[in-house]
C-alpha cells in the first residue's frame, strides 16, 4: 500500500536515508529499501545480488555507513520488538471470534507506518514466502558483512539476547496463564493435573536469565546447558498435558473456541522453541536471519483469515463428520433383508409425506401473508420429518448427507488394493439404498395424496385446491423452467441440515446436556426422577435428527417468502414433496390432465429433482468427510477410477442387490 509505482534507484534509496527523520519516514524508508531488494520477485538469487549490491556501495563510503548505523539503531529503539517475537501471526485474544475480528480489521483497514508495533511494522512490509527464499539464501559472510554494518559496537549482541530471553519470558507467560485456564485444566488429565508443570516454568526461564546476567555464555557452558535442557522437558511435559486435552475433546465433543486457544498454545510452545534456539545459536546473526525467514514463511497463512477459520474448524469439521458418520451407517443396505426393510421404510415416509402435502395446501387455503404461510409450512414440515424419524420411517432426501461421512470412514486406510475395492462396494450398497428410498417415497406418496383426497371430497367436504392452483403447480414444476436449479439449491439445503445436525450433537455432547437432563434438580422435579433419564436417554438418541429435521422443514418454508421479500426469490423443491404436489394437481384437474404437456414435462421433472437431491447434498457431505479425514489426491483419483470400472461391468449391482 506504501509502495511507489517506480521502482527507486540505488544512489535515490541510499539518498533519502535520514535517520533524524521522523518515526513514519524512517519506516517508510525500510519499505522502499526492500521494494528495491526485492525487484520483480522472480529471483531470489537476484535479491541477494542486490543486497551485496547495497553492502559494498555502504562499505565504500564512512559517512553513509554512520548514517546507516544511527537509522538503524533508532528504527531498533524507536518499535517494540517483542510483539514480533512473541505476538507476530498470534492472537492476543483468548477468543476465536475475536482474532477473525481482528485480522479482518487488518485486510479491510489501511496500517500505518507510525507505529512502535514491530509486528505490525513487519506486517507493513508485506513478507512473503519469497522474502523467506532469499533471506535463507544469505551465507554466514553475507550476513557478517550486512551485521558489519548495521550494529553498534560493544553491547549489540548482548541487548539483542536481552530482547530474545524478554521475549521467552513474555511467551512463557501467556503459556502459563492459558495452562490455567479452567476450561482446558479441568480436561487434562488427572496425572498432568498432579503433575503441576505450569507452575515450574517461570522458575526455569528466571535461571536462563540469571545465567545470561552473570556473564558471556561461553563462561559457564555446561550449566546453561543443563538450565536450557531443563527448560525444554518442561516445555515438553507442558505440551504432553495440552495434548490430553485434544484426547478429551475427541470423546466428548469439539469446540471451536477451547480448539483456537490449543492451537495459539501449540504455536507459542514452537514460538518459545525457535527463540530459544536463536538465544543459545553460536553465530548469533545468521540465526536471527533464519528467525526471520520463518516468519517472513508463515507470514501469509498468519495474516489470512481463510486460514485461520480453516485450521481451527477442521476438529470440528472431523467430529461432524464422525457424528453424521454413525448416523449414515443405518441407511446403508447391505444384503436383500436391509433392502427391504429399507424399502418398507421409504414406504412409511412417503405415507407421512403424502399427509404433509394435503396439510401445506391446507395452510396455502387460509389466505395468510407470505411470510406466515411459510412459517406454518415450516412447521408442517418439521413435524411431518420428526414424525417420520420417531415412525423410523425413510425420507430418502435426508439420507446422503447422513451417508456421505459413514462413506468416508471408510478411506482411513485405503494402502492394499483390496480397500479401494471394499470401499466402492460401499459406494454401490449406498447408490442402491438412495435408490430404493426414493422409488419406496414417490410409490408410496401417490396413492397417500388419492386416499387423503378421496377422504376430504366425501360429502360435505371441501377440496384444498382449485385448477388455478393446480395449473400453478403444474407450471412450478416443469421441468422446462428453473426446477432442476431448485432441487440443486435444495441439495444444498439438505448437506446444510446434515452439518446443523452434527454441529448441534456435538455441542449436546459437549455440554453434558444429557448428565443436566438425567440430574438437574429442577428437571428432575419437572419431569420426575423415573422419567428424566427416559428424557436424557431420548434426546441423546435423537437430538442429532431433531436438529436436521427441523432445520431442514424451516429451511424449506421458509426461505421462498423470505427471498422473495429480499427480491431474489429462490425456491425449492424436494423429490418426495414434489410428487405429491403433483399427484394433487392432477386430481384436481382430471381427466384433462392427460392432455396438458406441463404435466408430462412435471412428470419428466420428478426423478430428475430427485438426483439433484441427492447429487448435490451426497457430493458437499462427501467433500466435507474427505477434508476431515485428509484424502489425498492420489487415493480420490484411485477410487474414481473404480467406481468407473464397477459402472462398466457391474451397473446392476448400483440399483439392486445381487
Amino acid at each position: 500500500m506504501f509502495f511507489s509505482r517506480r521502482q527507486p534507484t540505488l544512489a535515490e534509496l541510499l539518498a533519502g536515508l535520514d535517520p533524524d527523520a521522523p518515526l513514519a519516514e524512517r519506516h517508510l524508508w525500510l519499505v522502499r529499501a526492500l521494494q528495491w531488494l526485492r525487484g520483480d520477485r522472480r529471483s531470489p538469487e537476484a535479491t541477494v545480488a542486490r543486497l551485496m549490491q547495497l553492502i559494498e556501495a555502504v562499505e565504500l563510503q564512512a559517512a553513509l555507513q554512520a548514517k546507516l548505523r544511527q537509522w538503524w539503531h533508532c528504527l531498533l529503539q524507536g518499535v517494540d520488538l517483542a510483539s514480533l517475537l512473541v505476538d507476530f501471526g498470534l492472537s492476543t485474544h483468548s477468543s476465536f471470534i475475536s482474532a477473525v475480528a481482528d485480522r479482518l480489521r487488518r485486510r479491510w483497514l489501511p496500517g500505518t507506518p507510525e507505529t512502535q508495533d514491530a509486528s505490525e511494522l513487519f506486517a507493513l512490509l508485506e513478507p512473503s514466502r519469497f522474502d523467506a527464499q532469499w533471506l535463507n539464501l544469505l551465507s554466514a559472510e553475507q550476513v557478517a558483512r550486512l551485521t558489519a554494518l548495521l550494529q553498534q559496537p560493544d553491547r549489540s549482541w548482548l541487548d539483542w539476547q536481552h530482547q530474545l530471553l524478554d521475549a521467552i519470558s513474555y511467551c512463557t507467560a501467556q503459556i502459563r496463564a492459558t495452562g490455567f485456564a479452567a476450561d482446558l485444566r479441568l480436561r487434562m488429565s488427572a496425572e498432568d493435573q498432579r503433575a503441576r508443570t505450569f507452575q515450574a516454568l517461570p522458575g526455569d526461564v528466571e535461571e536462563l536469565r540469571s545465567l545470561f546476567q552473570e556473564g558471556p555464555p561461553n563462561a559457564g557452558p555446561e550449566r546453561l546447558l543443563a538450565a536450557v535442557q531443563q527448560y525444554r522437558a518442561r516445555l515438553d511435559a507442558c505440551r504432553r498435558a495440552i495434548n490430553s486435552v485434544y484426547a478429551h475433546l475427541d470423546q466428548n465433543g469439539i469446540s471451536v473456541g477451547l480448539v483456537f486457544r490449543l492451537r495459539q498454545l501449540r504455536e507459542r510452545f514452537l514460538r518459545v522453541r525457535d527463540l530459544l534456539d536463536t538465544l543459545i545459536a553460536p553465530d548469533p546473526a545468521l540465526a536471527t536471519v533464519k528467525l526471520l525467514a520463518r516468519r517472513a514463511q508463515a507470514a501469509p497463512d498468519a495474516l489470512s483469515v481463510r486460514s485461520l477459520v480453516t485450521a481451527n474448524s477442521t476438529l470440528l469439521a472431523a467430529k461432524v463428520a464422525e457424528r453424521s458418520a454413525e448416523t449414515g451407517e443405518h441407511y446403508i443396505t447391505r444384503n436383500r433383508a436391509d433392502y427391504r426393510d429399507m424399502f418398507s421404510a421409504a414406504l412409511g415416509g412417503g405415507a407421512v409425506t403424502g399427509l404433509t402435502t394435503w396439510l401445506k395446501f391446507g395452510v396455502l387455503a387460509l389466505g395468510l401473508s407470505a411470510f406466515w404461510s411459510g412459517f406454518a409450512a415450516s412447521v408442517i414440515y418439521a413435524a411431518s420429518f420428526v414424525l417420520i424419524q420417531l415412525l423410523h420411517f425413510t425420507l430418502a432426501t435426508k439420507q446422503p448427507a447422513m451417508t456421505a461421512p459413514a462413506m468416508a470412514a471408510k478411506l482411513l486406510d485405503l494402502g492394499p488394493g483390496e480397500a479401494v475395492e471394499a470401499f466402492v462396494d460401499e459406494v454401490t450398497h449406498l447408490v442402491r439404498s438412495q435408490v430404493v428410498a426414493v422409488l419406496g417415497n414417490v410409490l408410496m406418496v401417490v396413492p397417500a395424496v388419492l386416499l387423503i383426497h378421496a377422504l376430504i371430497s366425501l360429502p360435505g367436504g371441501t377440496a384444498l385446491m382449485d385448477r388455478s392452483d393446480a395449473l400453478h403447480v403444474l407450471a412450478s414444476l416443469t421441468v422446462l423452467g428453473p426446477t432442476l436449479l431448485w432441487a440443486v439449491l435444495t441439495g444444498v439445503l439438505l448437506f446444510s441440515a446434515s452439518l446443523i445436525a452434527g454441529w448441534v450433537e456435538n455441542w449436546f455432547v459437549l455440554h453434558r446436556m444429557d448428565s443436566a437432563l438425567r440430574y438437574n434438580p429442577r428437571i428432575t422435579r419437572l419431569l420426575g426422577r423415573d422419567r428424566a433419564p427416559r428424557w436424557a436417554a431420548l434426546m441423546r438418541r435423537h437430538i442429532s435428527g431433531f436438529a436436521s429435521n427441523i432445520s431442514l422443514g424451516f429451511m424449506l418454508g421458509l426461505l421462498p417468502p423470505v427471498t422473495a421479500f429480499l427480491g431474489l426469490g429462490l425456491e425449492v423443491r424436494h423429490v418426495t414433496l414434489s410428487a405429491g404436489q403433483l399427484t394433487a394437481a392432477a386430481i384436481t384437474l382430471g381427466r384433462e390432465v392427460w392432455q396438458l404437456p406441463a404435466f408430462w414435462w412435471s412428470v419428466l421433472a420428478i426423478p430428475l429433482i430427485g438426483l439433484g437431491n441427492l447429487s448435490v447434498s451426497f457430493y458437499l457431505a462427501f467433500r466435507l468427510a474427505l477434508q476431515a479425514r485428509s484424502v489425498s489426491r492420489a487415493d480420490r483419483l484411485r477410487i474414481g477410477r473404480a467406481l468407473r470400472a464397477r459402472l462398466r461391468h457391474r451397473p446392476r449391482a448400483f440399483v439392486a442387490p445381487d
